[in-house]
């Protein structure tokens, strides 16, 4: 049994010890006003990574319905970022995938209506949803997905727009572009990939010429586009991203100014067949509706991301030790949509 929260706005915020969580926790804890529960599973998050942030830690699986409803008491708001994420694994096993994307959204809106909990941000995704699209993609595209990922969270979203439809329930999905940002040290999303080798003295691998154009945000301006959505009425569904087509040659250039004079070394190999080549979103819906404005420079985030990587668990550059991974991190789709650093 926990304690019921009472006298502020109270929020369940699952796979509650995962990046984006750790940095949105941080974000309600400077505002105030909030109290604040973490529901996690701890299969990639710890609860380690976010002490200290003013949460209360509970231990469990978005797939149980008896730890769900134990930990909606008292809470009148859920951020729901727990998912499966990476999308070559939901291609090995698209079961399991669904089970926790689709299965485990139905169980988080089921436990709602139970507890009579009635605002919902779900966390979802424009790329993998969208499939091959012409950029800027927005959210009145035909949903096209080409990966079991992609068709568990259109499903989830699905979900979410019926559980708004016939019960209530003021759901609202936002779809989250490349995030990147502090607190990512377990993330295998592109920038922390490329951060962790550079410091480690290792060549970021580059498939294709660099060319490929995605979305990149800073953490701290999605998690206030997170905090503008639970304080607003707005339901359905809303593209978070920068706005601004980044290729990878781009971003590792701004990185090797940020690292200077740390190398940043490139090794390029072929094109994957399949990969989306350029995908970049339309935030004018988010400006509209959530007065959504990202303030951080892709300059800024980098050079705010590189100095907390070295300041907490990197591998000191003149002494680097290989990375325990047998694959290298990678430049294309895959690797970004697998940023969804969500439990």
């Amino acid at each position: 049994m926990h304690k019921a929260f009472a006298g502020r706005k109270s929020v369940l915020v699952t796979g509650g010890c995962g990046f984006i969580a750790a940095n949105l926790l941080r974000r309600l804890q400077d505002l105030g006003g909030y109290r604040v529960r973490a529901f996690d599973n701890e299969s990639l998050g710890r609860r380690e990574h976010i002490a200290g942030l003013g949460a209360e830690f509970v231990k469990g699986d978005i797939r149980d319905a008896k730890a769900l409803d134990a930990a909606l008491e008292g809470v009148d708001t859920v951020v729901h970022l727990a998912a499966h994420t990476r999308v070559l694994e939901s291609i090995d096993e698209p079961q399991h995938n669904f089970e926790i994307n689709a299965g485990g959204t139905l169980q988080v809106l089921e436990a709602m209506r139970r507890a009579g909990v009635r605002r919902l941000i779900n966390a979802s995704t424009g790329g993998a949803i969208l499939g091959e699209a012409e950029p800027p993609i927005h959210e009145g595209m035909l949903p096209r997905p080409i990966s079991p990922y992609g068709a568990s969270k259109l499903a989830a979203e699905a979900y979410c727009s019926a559980y708004c439809g016939s019960f209530g329930i003021r759901t609202l999905s936002l779809r989250f572009a490349n995030v990147y940002g502090e607190r990512s040290s377990h993330k295998g999303s592109a920038v922390a990939a490329f951060i962790k080798r550079v410091l480690a003295g290792q060549p970021v691998t580059i498939f294709g010429d660099g060319s490929q154009v995605r979305d990149f945000v800073f953490a701290a301006d999605l998690c206030d586009g997170i905090v503008a959505g639970i304080n607003s009425d707005v339901t359905g569904v809303i593209q978070l991203g920068s706005g601004v087509p980044v290729s990878i040659n781009q971003l590792l250039d701004e990185l090797a100014r940020v690292a200077a004079p740390t190398p940043v070394r490139r090794t390029c190999v072929a094109f994957r067949e399949g990969e989306v080549r350029s995908t970049y979103c339309d935030i004018s819906r988010a400006r509209a509706e959530l007065g959504f404005e990202p303030r951080t420079s892709l300059a800024e985030g980098l050079a705010r991301t590189w100095r907390w990587f070295a300041a907490h668990d990197a591998p000191a550059v003149e002494r680097p030790e290989p990375l325990r991974s047998r694959n290298p991190p990678l430049a294309g789709a895959d690797a970004d949509f697998s940023r969804l650093a969500i439990g």
